[in-house]
C-alpha cells in the first residue's frame, strides 16, 4: 500500500509518519538499528533498478539480523547515540522495515513524480497516510492546469515564469508537462528559447536545485562512478554540453545547464520519452567568460576552460562510461559546444556510439523541411535555387551539407557538385578558392572558385542568391541594404533568420516584411509576434530544431538503432515538410507538436521505419516486427491511479533488456 522509490535513503531517527497499522509489523528495536539491519537485508533483494523485491522477506532478515544486536538501551536525548540531537519519544518511533524504499504521508507530497498535489483521492490519501495533510477539495488535473495557468499569466517577466515551471517541474512532474503540452505555444518560449537563454545567463543567481549531473574536471578518472549515483539506472537519452557556446550568448560554463534540462523537457513533452529516461549532464571544464569568474554567485569551476589533451581525456572518459553504464542503445545528443569541438566529437564518436548534434543534423533537418515545403511557392526544385550562408560554423555548414546530400539525392549528381550552388560567408567573407589553406577543415568544401569578397552585401548582389540564411549569431546583420538587395531580383525572397534568441536574429520579422513590401517568406530561429503592415497581417514562421529532434529522438529509441546516418535526417524531413501550412515556415503550433495526436507521430516514426529499421543499422538483436514496433505507447502526463499501484515501470524486462512493449506510467 504504500510506494517503493528506488535509491531513497532514509535518515537514522527521522520521525516516522506512518500510522499503526504500519508499526505493528515491526519488531522491537531502536530506530538507527533497524535501518542499518534494513539496508543490510535489502541489498541482496533489489532488482538491477533498485526496486525492493520482497518486503516479507527483508523483515525476516532484519529480525534475524536483530538477534546479533546487542543494544537493548533506549537512546537518551542528548546522549552519546543521539547523533541528530532529537529526543527519545522522536527516537522510539517505529520505521517500516522497507523505509529506504518507501514514500508515504508528507514524504510522498515531496516526491515530484508521482505527487498530485490536491489532486489525490479519498483512496489515495487513505492508502498512503495522506489524510490531513491536504485540504478537502480533490480537483482536477485539467482545472489544476487552469490555476496555474492564471498564476503564469501574472507575471510580466519571462525569466519569472521560467522560474515558475521549474519550480513546478520539481513539485508536480505530470502538472508541469500537462501545462506544458496544453498550452504548448505559449510556453515553448518560457522553458526553450529564447527566455532559456536569458536564465542560463544568470543561472548562478536563481540556482534552487540541481536538476542533471555535473561533471568537472575534478571527477576525471571516476566518471563512471559519478554517473552511478544518478538514482535512475534506465536511461535512454542524454543532452550533454560543455557550456562553450550557449546558443548565441557565448562561454556560459558551468551556466549552459539550462540548455540539456529544456532540450529533455521537450524530448518528454513533444516526443514521449519518460522523464525518467532523460538525464541532463554538464561537463564543466571552466570558462573563459571574465564576468563569470568575478561573479561571486557562479556555480562552476573558477579557472580558465581547458584544452587539448586534458579536454579530449575527459570528454572520451565521459562517452566511454556512458556506453558501459547505460549501454550501446542510448541517444547522446552534444548541445552548444564549440564548433572545432562539436564537428570533432561528432565525426570521432558518430561510428562508435548513437550520437547526435541537434545543432548540426537538427538544424539542418528542420531548416530542410522548410526548404522543400518552400518550394511549392517558388516553384522549381532545390537544384534551381542558390543558398547564401551568413555563418559557417556547426548551423551552417550543417545546413549546407544536408542540402547539398539532398540536391545529390534527387539529381544523381556527386555530390561535390551539388555544393556548387550553395555559398558561405564568415567572419572575413565570402569562403573562395584562395583563402581555403587558411580555412577550417569543416569549411574547406564550401570553397568555390571566385575572387575575393568581404562584405555580405557584395556576396549578394554577386551571387544573387534566391534564399539567404543566417546563422552567424550576430544581430541585426541583414540590414536593409542586404535585405532590399535580395528583394530586387527575387518575387519571394527567402529569409531565414535562424540565430538565437532573438536579440541575436539577424533581422527582425518586422523588418523582413517592411524593406520588401510584405513579399518576403521569413522565420526566425526563436518567435516573433505578428506583424501589421499596410492592412494585412503577416505571421512569421519559425524554424526551430525542436520540430524535429524529440520526434527523431523518440524514433532512435524505439527502433534500437545504435547510429545515426543522414538518410534519417532526410526521412524525418521529408515527414515535416507535410505539416507546414499557409506560410511555409509556419508549424501547425500545438496540432504538430501535441503529444495528444499520436497518430501523427506514428506516421513519422512508420516513415523513418520504412527508411532504416530493421536494415544494417539496427542492432541484431531487435526482434520485434515492423508492425508492433510502431505501437509503442508514448509516456502521458495523466495523472495515475495509486491506491494499488506499485509504480515505475521502466520499460525494462526482469533480464534488464529494453521492451518497448511495456507501458510505461
Amino acid at each position: 500500500r504504500c510506494f517503493l522509490i528506488q535509491n531513497k535513503a532514509s535518515i537514522a531517527g527521522l520521525s516516522s509518519p506512518f500510522s499503526d497499522r504500519q508499526r505493528g509489523i515491526v519488531p522491537k528495536a531502536p530506530c538507527s538499528l533497524k535501518i542499518k539491519a534494513a539496508a543490510a537485508a535489502a541489498a541482496s533483494n533489489r532488482d538491477r533498478n533498485g526496486t525492493v523485491l520482497a518486503v516479507e522477506t527483508v523483515t525476516k532478515e532484519m529480525a534475524e539480523a536483530e538477534s546479533l544486536i546487542d543494544d537493548s538501551q533506549p537512546t537518551v536525548a542528548g546522549g552519546i547515540r543521539d547523533a541528530y540531537g532529537e529526543d527519545a519519544a522522536t527516537e522510539d518511533q517505529p520505521v517500516t522495515p522497507w523505509s529506504l524504499s518507501v514514500a508515504c504521508g508528507y514524504s510522498l507530497l515531496r516526491d515530484p513524480r508521482h505527487n498530485k498535489g490536491l489532486a489525490f483521492t479519498d483512496k489515495e490519501r487513505d492508502a498512503h497516510y495522506l489524510l490531513g495533510l491536504l485540504p478537502p477539495s480533490v480537483p482536477s488535473q485539467e482545472l489544476q492546469v487552469k490555476k496555474l495557468m492564471n498564476i503564469i499569466r501574472q507575471y510580466q517577466v519571462p525569466l519569472q515564469k521560467y522560474m515558475y515551471m521549474m519550480d513546478l517541474q520539481e513539485r508536480n512532474e505530470r502538472l508541469f508537462y500537462k501545462l506544458l503540452i496544453d498550452h504548448v505555444e505559449e510556453m515553448l518560449p518560457i522553458v526553450y528559447t529564447p527566455t532559456v537563454g536569458e536564465a542560463c545567463q544568470k543561472y548562478g543567481s536563481i540556482f534552487s536545485r540541481p536538476q542533471g549531473l555535473y561533471i568537472s574536471l575534478k571527477e576525471k578518472g571516476r566518471i563512471l562512478e559519478v554517473l552511478r549515483n544518478w538514482p535512475e539506472k534506465n536511461i535512454q537519452v542524454i543532452v550533454v554540453t560543455d557550456g562553450q557556446r550557449i546558443l548565441g550568448l557565448g562561454d556560459l560554463g558551468c551556466q549552459g545547464m539550462g540548455i540539456p534540462v529544456g532540450k529533455l523537457s521537450l524530448y518528454t513533452a513533444l516526443g514521449g520519452v519518460r522523464p525518467s529516461a532523460c538525464l541532463p549532464i554538464t561537463i564543466d571544464v571552466g570558462t573563459n567568460n571574465e564576468k563569470l569568474l568575478d561573479d561571486e554567485f557562479y556555480i562552476g569551476l573558477r579557472q580558465r576552460r581547458a584544452t587539448g589533451q586534458e579536454y579530449d581525456e575527459l570528454l572520451h572518459e565521459f562517452m566511454t562510461a556512458v556506453k558501459q553504464n547505460y549501454g550501446e542503445r542510448v541517444l547522446v545528443q552534444f548541445e552548444d559546444f564549440a564548433n572545432h569541438n562539436a564537428f570533432d566529437l561528432l565525426a570521432k564518436y558518430g561510428t562508435t556510439h548513437l550520437v547526435f548534434n541537434d545543432d548540426i543534423q537538427g538544424t539542418a533537418a528542420v531548416v530542410l523541411s522548410g526548404l522543400m515545403a518552400a518550394l511549392k511557392l517558388l516553384g522549381g526544385t532545390l537544384a534551381d535555387h542558390r543558398f547564401l550562408f551568413l555563418g559557417a560554423g556547426e548551423a551552417g555548414t550543417g545546413i549546407a551539407e544536408l542540402i547539398a546530400l539532398e540536391i545529390s539525392k534527387q539529381t544523381q549528381m556527386p555530390l561535390d557538385e551539388a555544393r556548387k550552388n550553395i555559398w558561405l560567408v564568415d567572419s572575413k567573407g565570402l569562403i573562395v578558392e584562395s583563402r581555403k589553406e587558411s580555412l577550417q577543415h569543416f569549411k574547406k568544401p564550401w570553397a568555390h572558385d571566385h575572387e575575393p569578397v568581404e562584405t555580405l552585401l557584395e556576396a549578394v548582389n554577386d551571387i544573387k542568391p534566391t534564399v539567404l540564411i543566417g546563422t552567424s549569431g550576430v544581430g541585426r546583420t541583414f540590414t536593409q541594404e542586404v535585405v532590399e538587395a535580395m528583394a530586387s531580383f527575387n518575387e519571394k525572397p527567402l529569409i531565414l533568420a535562424l540565430s538565437n534568441p532573438t536579440s541575436q536574429s539577424e533581422c527582425t520579422a518586422e523588418q523582413a516584411y517592411t524593406w520588401t513590401n510584405g513579399r518576403a517568406i521569413y522565420a526566425s530561429g526563436s518567435p516573433f509576434p505578428p506583424v501589421e503592415y499596410e492592412g494585412q497581417t503577416y505571421v512569421p514562421g519559425q524554424s526551430n530544431n525542436a520540430y524535429i529532434f524529440p520526434g527523431l529522438g523518440l524514433g532512435l529509441i524505439m527502433s534500437g538503432t545504435i547510429r545515426v546516418h543522414d538518410d534519417m535526417l532526410l526521412a524525418a524531413c521529408k515527414w515535416t515538410r507535410k505539416l507546414w501550412f499557409l506560410n511555409p515556415f509556419r508549424v501547425l503550433g500545438s496540432q504538430l507538436v501535441c503529444i495528444s495526436l499520436v497518430q501523427r507521430k506514428l506516421w513519422l516514426l512508420r516513415l523513418l521505419k520504412k527508411t532504416w529499421i530493421m536494415d544494417r543499422y539496427t542492432h541484431p538483436s531487435l526482434t520485434l516486427g515492423r508492425s508492433r514496433l510502431t505501437l509503442l505507447p508514448m509516456w502521458l502526463p495523466r495523472h495515475m491511479n495509486w491506491v494499488s499501484t506499485n509504480f515505475d515501470s521502466p520499460c525494462y524486462s526482469r533480464k534488464g533488456i529494453r521492451d518497448p512493449l511495456l507501458r510505461c506510467s
